[in-house]
Order: structure tokens, then sequence, then C-alpha cells
């Protein structure tokens, strides 16, 4: 691959200015204590702090409008395992409650740098729990549920899935993987990482999985469902919508794991966006090409029933 720099998207070259660099403990550390500002909801949206356990809460985001037990997506953010907050999704999270009348229960789960594995996949069992047994009166239907997650969310997204099915403790319509960080392997293969990587590069990567895991990533005992991608058998997961950039460091990753559950049977979305990184819809959110990369997560829910009706 060249590094000159038309390998970007048109709408994403500015990014080439930005080195490369690594997140270690000591940056993580700061970025964990710099505070994620919330966004003012839009008219017609409410927005609740509901605690689910004593460890984590979801905040969970609705149409106002409607009284009745909506459709809901748990979502579950990104950060590498090392930072991060619900409300860095917010303006996403707003426009799902209103083009698609449908409740985000955004977890507020505990970081892999501060409670190592299974803690936040513990979490998420706690909050789907929380809103199977309190539905009606937080105003929504667990029995049309989507569970999905950006970046290390998304890879936590697919391991709670996978436990889930296995459980059996919930139905899921889909899981929505935007540029998942899977496969823990990534950071002991030997290619080199593609040499416009932005945003999350292999160091940051070893230091993300080293935090989560409590262990050097890449070994032979991390149990399948805290790195998805390990799990040899994905017959009978739910369906899947999987989102990533050619440039991502976790486009191979994500490519594979959407390959495998199509071998199986399931049906499964797979986006590439040619020349975008990681977290490319987070720095440019005003591009036509974020645009369409939202709206094709928004059009994968409502196909698989996660609308409200009439809308």
């Amino acid at each position: 691959m060249s590094d000159h720099p038309p390998d970007f998207h048109p709408e994403l070259r500015r990014a080439r200015w930005i080195p490369p660099f690594a997140v270690g403990p000591r940056g993580a550390a700061v970025m964990r204590h710099v505070p994620v500002r919330s966004q003012r909801p839009p008219a017609g949206v409410a927005v609740a702090e509901v605690a689910v356990s004593p460890h984590a809460s979801v905040r969970l985001i609705r149409p106002a409008a409607i009284a009745a037990p909506v459709p809901v997506l748990l979502w579950i953010h990104g950060g590498g395992h090392l930072f991060g907050a619900p409300e860095q999704d917010d303006a996403v999270s707003f426009r799902l409650a209103q083009e698609l009348g449908i409740a985000v229960a955004a977890l507020r789960y505990r970081l892999g740098a501060v409670a190592p594995a299974p803690a936040s996949l513990e979490d998420g069992h706690a909050a789907l729990a929380h809103l199977a047994a309190h539905g009606e009166e937080l105003g929504v239907d667990v029995a049309h549920l989507a569970i999905g997650g950006a970046s290390a969310g998304g890879g936590l997204a697919a391991g709670l899935v996978q436990e889930v099915h296995d459980r059996g403790s919930a139905a899921v319509a889909l899981q929505l993987l935007v540029y998942p960080m899977l496969d823990d392997r990534t950071v002991v293969r030997p290619e080199r990482a593609p040499p416009h990587v932005r945003m999350w590069t292999p160091g940051s990567n070893a230091h993300g999985w080293r935090a989560y895991l409590g262990r050097e990533p890449g070994g032979a005992a991390v149990p399948a469902s805290w790195a998805p991608a390990r799990r040899e058998d994905l017959t009978g997961l739910p369906p899947a919508w999987i989102g990533t950039g050619t440039l991502d460091l976790f486009h191979d990753e994500a490519v594979d794991y959407a390959q495998r559950l199509r071998a199986t049977g399931t049906p499964c979305d797979l986006v590439e966006v040619a020349g975008a990184f990681h977290g490319f819809d987070q720095l440019f959110p005003r591009t036509a090409v974020v645009a369409q990369f939202q709206r094709a997560q928004r059009e994968a829910l409502r196909a698989a029933g996660i609308v409200a009706p009439g809308r």
C-alpha cells in the first residue's frame, strides 16, 4: 500500500496530518479523567440515567412522545477498554430515537483499565437483565432487541451476543458492530499495519488488550467471548451488520468475522468504506461519507425490526 495521501478517502484526507501516536498507560489515565460532555437532547427526546447494578448504569435515550414500550438498542461505547463514556455517542443516539422511534440504552460500564475482563461483559448482562425486568416502566421492549457498539464496544457487543446465545437469556434481532475490536491476536500478527492507520495504532491496541485481558494478548488462555474472533463455531448467532474502513487497524479481523458468520448461514451485511480509518465517523461527523455510513446502520436496524410502528 502506498504512503501517498490519496489512499485516504477524499473527504478524510485532512487526517494525514494527524500523527499515528500510541496511547500508553499514562495517556490513558489522563484521558479517563477528562469528562466527556453530554449534548443537549433535541426536542422530543428524553434522557435518563438508570442504574442496572452497583457497578453499571445505562444512559437511556428514548422518544418522549411514545408512551408504549419501544424497541431498544443496547449500545456499548468505544475507547479501547481504556477510556470513553456513553455521552460521546449522544448525537447518533439522539438521531436513532428521533428517526426510528427506538430507545438507546447506552451502557456505562467498568473499563478494562479499571476492572479487567469479564467485568465489562458482566455489566452488559446486568443491563440486559434490568431492561427485561423493568421494561414496562422504562418504556423499552426487549422482545425487539439489538446489541451494538463501536471499537472496543463493538468487540464487547460481539462477546456479549455470544454469551447471550449460549445462555439463551435474550433474543437478539441484530448485532451492530462498528469497526469492532474482536481479536487480541492482532497485537502479535507479523504483518505490517496499513501506513495510514490513524486514531488507533498497534501500540494503543497492545495496551488496550493488555489492560482488558489482565494478561499479555495473543496467548492461548483467552476465553473466546473476551476476544470474540477466537470463537471457533459461530453457528446460530444473530444476524449482523459490520462496518469498517479499509485503513482501519481492525479491518482484516472485521472482514474475517463477517465472512465466518456468513459461512454458517448467518445473515451479515459488511460495509467497507474505502480510505476510511478507525473512528473516522467521530472525527469527521459532517461529511457525506459518514452520513452514508450511519444511514446504513439505521437501515440495518430498521430491516431487523428495531423500529417503532409507523416509523
